[in-house]
């Protein structure tokens, strides 16, 4: 069986939990229209007759970094393209213009001794393309694949060539902690990210930045039902105003979008129980 480890590396926004999701068939990372929206690693198992792969999805490295947040970001995700890889997949977007914060993730993905393939993404989308921009990298990888990670467009061509890329192993090579989907992140973990991924798809530009999740307990209250208890850790008293909005609306309305999607996800029902909270100092706590 062919067993190995490819990393995902890319600016913020370029499509890499998508591709990770629509491949997985199954939601491991979240997702939104806005930058910076994964803050840590997802490691994530994809599995076929042929063998599996442990993918990891990397926070989009971003050019500047004047917070603390952005900057543990980007110091975690220095420290995630150093572990043993077999292949590296630099997925670039076309529809935006080359920089120096694609110039910053180019250095890196050149520092890494290991094969890696271009993959340009968004193919579907009718925004302008910068494709000329980005020719000369043709040169520089094996391969290259044009692909909309979205409508897995090309993605099963590209998984064939992955795969040419992974060694075969024994029986007795293979670790034998690898589970489907999902490698390493708990249950409160991945809650937490659902309902933070509600505030990026709900909230205005600013507040998805002032915030985190923290859910605190997770409990089986009976075979069909499970409470949990949340938090949402705002910077300032204004953001938490907003968060909450007028006579609570807004809160409720993250809380049953986030509810209905981890039910779908546990496959029971689930009383969230969520609260909003001002801590000037998450950032340095939590990240």
């Amino acid at each position: 069986m062919r067993i190995g480890k490819v990393l995902l590396i890319g600016r913020p926004n370029v499509g890499k939990s998508t591709f990770v999701n629509n491949l997985i068939g199954q939601k491991v990372a979240i997702t939104s229209p806005k930058p910076q929206t994964t803050r840590f690693s997802i490691k994530a198992l994809y599995e076929d007759e042929r063998g599996k792969i442990i993918f990891v999805d990397t926070p989009g490295i971003m050019g500047k970094t004047e917070d603390h947040l952005s900057q543990r970001i980007n110091e975690k995700t220095l420290q995630i393209i150093n572990e043993d890889v077999d292949l590296v997949l630099y997925i670039i977007d076309h529809t935006r213009k080359r920089d120096f914060e694609e110039n910053k993730v180019l250095g890196l993905v050149r520092k890494i001794n290991r094969p890696k393939i271009l993959v340009i993404n968004k193919i579907d989308s009718e925004d302008k393309s910068f494709l000329p921009q980005y020719k000369f990298l043709e040169d520089e990888f094996s391969s290259v694949f044009q692909i909309s990670a979205i409508n897995r467009t090309h993605v099963d061509p590209l998984l064939n060539k992955i795969f040419e890329y992974i060694t075969e192993k024994s029986d007795e090579e293979i670790p034998k902690d690898l589970k489907y989907p999902i490698l390493n992140i708990d249950s409160k973990i991945f809650i937490s990210e659902l309902i933070r991924e509600k505030i990026f798809l709900m909230m205005g530009e600013e507040i998805p930045y002032r915030a985190t999740v923290i859910v605190d307990e997770i409990t089986e209250r009976t075979d069909k039902l499970t409470y949990i208890r949340a938090r949402i850790l705002v910077t300032d008293d204004r953001y938490k105003k907003m968060v909450i909005g007028s006579l609570g609306r807004k809160i409720k309305e993250i809380g049953s979008y986030a509810r209905k999607e981890i039910a779908l996800a546990i496959n029971k029902k689930v009383f969230l129980d969520l609260k909003v909270e001002t801590d000037p100092h998450w950032q340095e706590t939590y990240y």
